[in-house]
């Protein structure tokens, strides 16, 4: 686990670097969804043949796994992105494949939108795309902070399945909380109308067992090639990390996309 103090804070925001073996392999960035942690939630993917010739970065944000939880950060998807891109200035990368889940997927998007010299091509796996948030943000941030914080987390992590309550309890409840809100709330221009605008290679990925998924559909149509991973929903990498890999594969290389 590597480590960078950011300017202008004490925080830490913390990642694995993982070397690939393939000389000359794109550099890839992963960023994780809501309350997960990017080791637990890509170590194993990038592991996968085809992707582990690469050079990984698998980051933690600010508020999740082993990175800091600051008090006055926002949490809102630019700052996180903020976050990511000082970390890849503080690598001198340039021209990475970035890769983000659900929330990490707004985030990346809001990286590549605002600093497109560090992104060459954008993968997103079922993102939040406009305000109103998710199945998960959306309780959450029905609570305040302080309810959310005294015991909504508690009560959050009890009702999970598992996996998933394993990656809660390492995040911290005020990031949950604020981070929940941003998602809710949303900012102009919304990261929707982001994706479709970049310039540059974009898809979305989508778990077959999340369709229909009107999202999916109006990226499909305002051009962003979209690819379906078989076996999974919305927690593709942890459904079918075969699949996932070999679907992220496809869209890195512009393959033709499965039809829905």
């Amino acid at each position: 686990m590597r480590e960078l103090e950011l300017k202008g804070t004490r925080a830490y925001v913390r990642w694995l670097d993982l070397p690939g073996d393939e000389a000359g392999a794109p550099v890839r960035v992963y960023v994780h969804g809501l309350g997960c942690t990017g080791p637990s939630d890509f170590a194993h993917v990038v592991a996968r043949p085809g992707l582990r010739g690469s050079r990984a970065l698998v980051v933690d944000l600010l508020g999740h796994g082993l990175s800091d939880r600051p008090r006055d950060f926002g949490y809102t998807m630019a700052e996180q992105a903020a976050v990511v891109a000082e970390l890849l200035d503080h690598e001198g990368l340039r021209d990475v494949d970035l890769v983000g889940h659900s929330m990490g997927g707004a985030v990346a998007i809001r990286l590549a939108a605002a600093r497109p010299d560090l992104v060459a091509r954008l993968v997103v796996a079922e993102p939040n795309l406009y305000p109103g948030g998710g199945v998960f943000s959306t309780p959450v941030a029905r609570q305040s902070e302080a309810e959310f914080v005294r015991e909504g987390h508690a009560r959050m992590v009890a009702e999970q399945a598992p996996d998933y309550a394993a990656r809660l309890r390492l995040a911290d409840p005020v990031a949950l909380h604020r981070s929940a809100v941003a998602l809710v709330v949303g900012d102009a221009p919304a990261e929707g109308d982001l994706l479709t605008g970049l310039d540059r290679p974009r898809a979305f990925l989508v778990g077959a067992h999340s369709r229909p998924d009107a999202e999916a559909d109006a990226m499909a149509a305002a051009g962003v090639p979209v690819f379906e991973v078989p076996g999974a929903g919305h927690n593709m990498l942890i459904d079918n990390p075969d699949g996932f890999a070999e679907t992220l594969l496809r869209a890195l290389a512009g393959a033709r996309p499965a039809t829905p």
